[in-house]
């Protein structure tokens, strides 16, 4: 960067005798500012070349919101249209419902935290507890891929409550459900739920996508020998979800309508202050220090095209 200091790049003429040049304060002001621009050009290609950049930062927000977790079901039956076949022409399949509908959920929780998991044979952790609206839409659709196996709705519930461990109690702290169907689960699974769901203050929202001529969340057995979770695994869980004694609230949707009605319905009750800290990611610097070598360079040829 002292290069400039110690050849000035400009062409020397011999003189007999120097005093006999007049004393010209714009020229050695102009010889300085050379000098100057020539260490900056050099200063911004230095800094350019090693990758400058602002480390990540947190800022501090306020808004109206909750910490929300979508736990969205990824067994094959979600590929499936609501009348419980592939779905033909304009029909949509209850995952092609779901990801609209929970794009547009997004959409209008300009201050939540949302982080996606997924489950079905094994729980998918897909998108940590985040504000970035791009990241979770593209979290939501990557479940446009075709369904897995089968279902485990434990599991996923354990992940989903991982992901408040560590976390400042701010705002509500939700887990969105959205399923349509559920399964057994086995009794020390649920002892560990019962505490979980006490430790994490939880809500706690189960969106179930009915298919036509299925029995519901709420259908009670007409025959008392199908009384039990393997036969009826929805009501089931349903009643294990309400004996946890945290806010829970089911919704039985049978067609996109129902599901809108539902999400819009969590979207008016879920507006608590939330205090929550949003991080800046890493910004890299080196195209301005670029940009900043390109202009110097040219007006330092500006200069140079000057010279008499």
């Amino acid at each position: 960067m002292a290069v400039p200091l110690l050849r000035s790049g400009m062409r020397i003429k011999p003189y007999p005798w120097l005093e006999m040049l007049p004393v010209d304060p714009l020229s050695q002001a102009l010889a300085m500012l050379i000098r100057l621009l020539g260490m900056a050009a050099i200063g911004a290609l230095f800094l350019g070349l090693s990758g400058l950049y602002l480390k990540e930062q947190k800022i501090e927000r306020m808004g109206h919101g909750a910490n929300i977790v979508l736990l969205l079901d990824r067994s094959n039956s979600m590929d499936n249209s609501f009348a419980g076949k592939a779905p033909s022409g304009s029909e949509q399949s209850k995952a092609d419902a779901a990801r609209r509908l929970l794009n547009e959920f997004v959409d209008h929780r300009p201050h939540d935290l949302i982080g996606v998991a997924e489950y079905s044979t094994s729980p998918l952790f897909v998108m940590p507890l985040t504000e970035n609206k791009q990241a979770i839409r593209a979290a939501i659709d990557a479940t446009a891929n075709p369904a897995l196996a089968y279902t485990n709705i434990s599991k996923g519930l354990g992940l989903a409550l991982s992901f408040f461990d560590h976390q400042t109690v701010s705002g509500s702290r939700i887990i969105l459900l959205v399923s349509d169907g559920a399964a057994v689960i086995d009794p020390d699974s649920e002892a560990a739920l019962r505490v979980l769901f006490k430790q994490q203050q939880v809500r706690l929202y189960w969106l179930f996508l009915r298919t036509d001529n299925s029995p519901g969340i709420f259908a009670e057995p007409e025959d008392s020998r199908d009384d039990n979770a393997q036969s009826m695994p929805e009501l089931y869980l349903h009643r294990f979800f309400s004996s946890l004694n945290i806010p829970y609230q089911a919704y039985e949707a049978e067609n996109p309508g129902a599901m809108q009605k539902a999400i819009s319905d969590i979207n008016r009750l879920e507006q608590l202050p939330l205090h929550y800290q949003e991080t800046i990611p890493r910004r890299d610097l080196s195209g301005q220090c670029y940009g900043w070598l390109a202009g110097l360079i040219a007006l330092l040829l500006g200069l140079k095209l000057c010279e008499v």
